[in-house]
């Protein structure tokens, strides 16, 4: 057990939970948009284990268009993680990194994915946590997979078939006990002109006997990644939220980020609160964000631009973390 955690640990997209038995949840996103962007979807599979033992894997489907979202339960021993690789079954679906193949009563199909932009790793900062992937009692653990990616493939949803070819996809995931008191998530890459993504979170972050508001950010242009995150002497300038809108406003010592996130209708997704899915939060999937990227040396304008088909969370006591 503990080798197959160390090696997770230098290779997020892998099963963390090695030896966990209670207190414990550990779930991949998956988002599938389509070409012409009539159809977005996320598929959300885990596993979920609460402070008695009691264990349950899951699949949740998000109909991001339709504003519709299913749960299916699985007993927990037909969650099947692989050791050393991330491939994942439950039930009869299986989850890869460049595939999913769905065996659900509402959607059955294989899509792959391709031109994936992942997040920089090393041994020292093994991945968006930074150095904080280290810390052995954080209450939740973030992965970034695939920035951006490609589509291949169709999917029958309700008995319609969907066709997902040329449409583009992101993926990420979350372990740990819960998900933060209080938080602000949000992601896209659809903007007028191709090869641009972004992903920005803001959460209260339990430390010891205090706390702090913790950030990963960062924006795929083109062909470089630019982080802001806690890690890398960021600093958080703004942080706003109402029922209409987000405002962000972060900047390191090169580059200052500017971000409007306006949000649109949502639907409810069960989330972990000490392991067990009894939590609920609200996701939109069509969402729209402004963003102004500015070179600070330069006073040059790198990126402004508006994101569509935004996922978007607000989610919990967001007042603990506004500025």
């Amino acid at each position: 057990m503990l080798q197959h955690n160390l090696k997770a640990l230098f290779n997020p997209e892998q099963y963390h939970g090695w030896g966990k038995n209670k207190k414990y949840f550990e779930g991949w996103y998956y988002k599938v948009v389509s070409k012409d962007e009539r159809h977005a979807y996320a598929f959300i599979p885990g596993i979920a284990m609460d402070e008695t033992g009691a264990q349950q894997a899951f699949v949740q489907v998000l109909d991001g268009k339709a504003l519709q979202a299913e749960y299916h339960k699985y007993d927990a021993d037909l969650f099947i993680p692989t050791p050393g690789q991330f491939d994942t079954q439950v039930g009869e679906s299986r989850f890869r990194r460049a595939s999913i193949d769905l065996h659900l009563p509402s959607a059955q199909g294989q899509l792959t994915f391709h031109d994936q932009v992942l997040w920089p790793s090393s041994w020292y900062s093994p991945g968006i946590m930074g150095p904080f992937s280290f810390v052995p009692f954080m209450q939740c653990y973030h992965g970034i997979l695939s920035m951006n990616h490609s589509i291949s493939g169709a999917l029958q949803i309700n008995g319609d078939t969907v066709d997902f070819e040329g449409g583009r996809g992101y993926m990420e995931k979350d372990w740990g006990r819960s998900f933060p008191s209080g938080y602000i998530w949000m992601q896209t890459n659809h903007f007028s002109t191709p090869g641009i993504s972004i992903k920005a979170s803001i959460a209260k972050i339990p430390w010891l006997m205090s706390s702090f508001v913790g950030f990963i950010s960062g924006i795929w242009l083109h062909d470089r990644l630019i982080q802001f995150t806690t890690y890398n002497l960021t600093r958080l300038r703004k942080v706003f939220a109402d029922e209409k809108k987000v405002n962000i406003v972060m900047e390191n010592n090169r580059h200052r980020l500017e971000i409007l996130a306006h949000r649109a209708a949502s639907t409810a997704l069960a989330s972990p609160i000490l392991g067990f899915m009894d939590g609920r939060i609200e996701e939109s999937m069509t969402s729209t964000i402004d963003v102004l990227l500015t070179d600070k040396k330069s006073k040059r304008v790198l990126l402004e631009d508006q994101g569509r088909n935004a996922g978007l969370e607000v989610a919990g006591k967001v007042e603990e973390i506004l500025i």
